[in-house]
């Protein structure tokens, strides 16, 4: 390409000052020049950069864009050589376009976004009024944009207030149901309430009434006691004054041993007598069911009794698990593969399974006490068909839920105070029951206890 002389000043220069924008150019034409700038950047030399351009030839033209806008966009401004250069590789680009532009007659279809950046560039006559004339066709085009997305936008939070006044009215009904609900309850509360209140002044009256008759019952003592004291000082013999006064003393500890023990008696039957009205009142059921029932376990099928194994042999007898299970409502909670593979290692697991819960069995029917065995189901494809022995519970965990875990949960279940037994020897399960208030013992101590039944 054939260059201008240094001093010549390029063709359309003259036109540039007689036209200039009278308003910021609008930026989307900015963005437009500044993209067309960097598209024609890399058909220069560095030579024919401007000297403030020559570090970005080597860059990309999306990170020209980024980089280097500012400093094209016043190149191109402030630069009618490199504008010219600029303007003669958009020709050769886009030859349409560009005849079409400097020509006056832009085509009808085109972008006025590109018009306007064409115009910029190549400035042909009238050039700044095709740049205000696609900032006001921008301005206009972003003015209905933003119109149709308030529009959507409106359309939206109605659809949304829609929803929360319908989510509003469902609320307030709810909130109107429980209420009536919590009224309701209230008031069965209060009367039940009342009536326990008219529980404790009957009972408050009757232990007045005892009060009061032990205080006659002490008076008439007083006096016994006074007139003893009487007839000793008429006593004139030291020897009938000894004798009186510990026939005498006899009887007073006769008398106010009676007065103790009925004192005890009649406080004993109020407390009797309103531990029954309270029980009327409440009128609590029956209870049926197990702490150990509520805990989410996978219980075994059933299968006939003739499956099932013998029981182990006699041998010992530790009196430390008679002792632990002769305590009142013990529950026994066994870790079953545990046990088993400590005694029978060797056994399919089946038969362990049949000869720990057969021994488990007679043990409960002998001790009265609940029994609780786990196996760990985490690796079963399907359930294990046995039928649980009389007396005894049997439980497999979950999948996903390891034994260790389930008798954790069992021990957690019971209240506060019932006598539990753990047998494990995993140490990990001992240290976590006894936290827990379980009292932990080893699968060697039950495997000698259970040796002892035939």
């Amino acid at each position: 390409m054939e260059q201008p002389a240094s001093g010549a000043e390029p063709a359309g220069a003259a036109g540039d000052a007689a036209e200039a924008l009278d308003r910021p150019m609008p930026e989307g034409v900015r963005r437009r020049v500044v993209a067309l700038v960097s598209d024609a950047f890399g058909g220069l030399t560095v030579a024919e950069l401007p000297a403030q351009l020559r570090q970005y030839a080597r860059f990309t033209p999306s990170r020209r864009v980024k980089f280097a806008g500012n400093a094209m966009a016043a190149a191109l401004e402030g630069d009618p050589v490199f504008r010219q250069r600029i303007g003669e590789r958009f020709k050769e680009a886009q030859p349409e376009l560009a005849g079409a532009v400097e020509g006056g007659s832009p085509p009808a279809a085109a972008d006025p976004v590109d018009v306007a950046a064409a115009a910029y560039v190549l400035r042909p006559a009238g050039w700044a009024k095709l740049v205000a004339a696609a900032g006001e066709e921008a301005q206009r085009a972003d003015a209905e944009r933003a119109d149709e997305e308030g529009r959507r936008e409106l359309e939206r939070l109605r659809a949304e207030l829609a929803e929360a006044r319908a989510q509003t009215r469902t609320e307030t009904e709810r909130l109107r149901a429980e209420l009536d609900a919590a009224r309701k309850e209230a008031e069965s509360l209060h009367r039940k309430l009342r009536s326990a209140q008219s529980d404790v002044k009957r009972g408050e009256a009757a232990l007045r009434r005892t009060q009061a008759d032990i205080d006659a019952i002490r008076a008439e003592a007083a006096a016994q006691v006074s007139a003893a004291e009487s007839e000793t000082r008429r006593l004139k013999a030291r020897l009938g004054e000894t004798e009186a006064a510990l026939e005498a003393s006899r009887r007073a500890a006769r008398e106010g041993r009676s007065v103790e023990d009925m004192r005890v008696r009649l406080l004993l039957d109020t407390v009797l007598e309103s531990a029954q009205g309270l029980r009327r009142e409440l009128a609590l059921p029956p209870v049926s069911v197990h702490p150990a029932d509520t805990v989410d376990a996978v219980e075994p099928g059933r299968m006939s009794p003739k499956d099932i194994a013998a029981r182990a042999l006699s041998e010992t007898d530790p009196a430390l698990l008679d002792q632990l299970l002769a305590l009142p409502q013990a529950h026994m909670v066994v870790d079953g593969y545990n046990v088993t593979k400590t005694g029978y290692p060797t056994m399919p697991l089946e038969k362990q399974r049949l000869r720990l819960l057969g021994g488990l069995s007679a043990l409960a029917a002998r001790t009265g006490a609940e029994v609780t065995c786990v196996f760990d189901g985490a690796e079963l494809a399907a359930p294990v068909l046995l039928a649980p022995p009389r007396g005894v519970r049997v439980l497999f965990s979950k999948p996903g839920v390891t034994a260790d875990e389930l008798i954790r949960q069992l021990v957690r279940a019971e209240p506060p105070g019932r006598p539990v037994v753990v047998v494990s020897t995993d140490r990990e399960v001992a240290d976590g029951v006894a936290k827990s208030g379980a009292r932990p013992v080893s699968s060697a101590l039950l495997l000698k206890r259970l040796s002892r039944l035939s």
